[in-house]
């Protein structure tokens, strides 16, 4: 059975190494976390040492990491241990600049680098849920087929590296406009005196409604922010958003806007709570209502 290398093992890693598991690969994986590392072990994973310890072994490596700059560090560092005709699957939603300029570094190797961003949180993801966004053509990807279905049966083939993430970037800017925008009008209805419930369960029903309401409605009601995808990371994707709005002359005054409120939500303590946690810069100012 082919093997497969796990570079970050976080809230969306650890998902990704259960469906790939669950598919029957042999999966070798690596965190700095001691806890993610013993979560991978009771997963069923081999667990290595270092990051440079899993290229050896494996010529199929998924990277899930915090940011670009981490990424750019990792690959540094397994680099001069991948062997021709390895590929490697970048998951972390980054900076596309950076990630076109790492595929072609790693092609002077004979190693291809494809970034694959992942829709959906790390629960979507385990359920096999999330849609896939590879910036590749299928032609490229051919070599990672079988692993990206069994991490989804959904995925969009966007033609060039970098395209991924930068489709990510477009999605999740609208995903985190809708998580705002359910704060606010749950905040609004409370103001009435309201009930909450009936008040999302109107606006599940009506044409008012996103997917976001199912996902994030009641727990921003019943302040559960048990992390599923961190509102710190939302937060690094809105500013990468208006970097890269402003490179290429997009006018983006609602993701700035979203920007305050998060950096709001964060400086009252969210920042590494469920991105449903965006309601709490509404309770700073006024308190939730009782």
């Amino acid at each position: 059975m082919e093997t497969v290398g796990l570079i970050g093992a976080g809230l969306l890693g650890s998902a990704l190494a259960k469906r790939i598991l669950a598919a029957g690969f042999t999966l070798h994986g690596y965190d700095p976390d001691p806890a993610a590392m013993r979560q991978l072990q009771e997963f069923g994973a081999n667990t290595e040492d270092s990051a440079a310890a899993v290229a050896p072994v494996c010529n199929r490596i998924v990277l899930c990491l915090p940011t670009t700059d981490i990424v750019k560090d990792v690959v540094s560092e397994i680099e001069s241990s991948l062997t021709a005709g390895s590929v490697v699957v970048d998951t972390t939603t980054g900076d596309p600049n950076t990630t076109r300029e790492l595929s072609g570094q790693l092609q002077a190797r004979s190693v291809t680098l494809i970034d694959v961003s992942v829709l959906g949180s790390s629960t979507v993801t385990a359920d096999g849920n999330s849609l896939l966004l590879a910036g590749a053509d299928e032609a490229t990807a051919a070599p990672v087929e079988r692993l990206l279905n069994a991490i989804s049966d959904r995925v969009h083939y966007l033609g060039r590296v970098g395209a991924g993430q930068e489709m990510k970037l477009v999605a999740n800017l609208v995903l985190g406009l809708n998580r705002a925008v359910l704060a606010e009008g749950l905040h609004f209805a409370e103001g009435f005196g309201l009930n909450p419930n009936a008040a999302l369960e109107v606006l599940q029903a009506g044409a008012a409604y996103s997917r976001v309401m199912d996902a994030k409605g009641h727990r921003m009601i019943q302040r559960d922010f048990e992390p599923q995808a961190r509102l710190k990371q939302h937060l690094k994707d809105v500013r990468m958003i208006l970097e890269l709005g402003e490179q290429k002359s997009r006018w983006l005054p609602l993701s700035i806007l979203h920007q305050d409120i998060l950096e709001s939500a964060q400086e009252a303590g969210a920042a590494d709570l469920d991105n449903s946690a965006v309601i709490e810069a509404w309770n700073r100012l006024t308190g939730p209502s009782e």
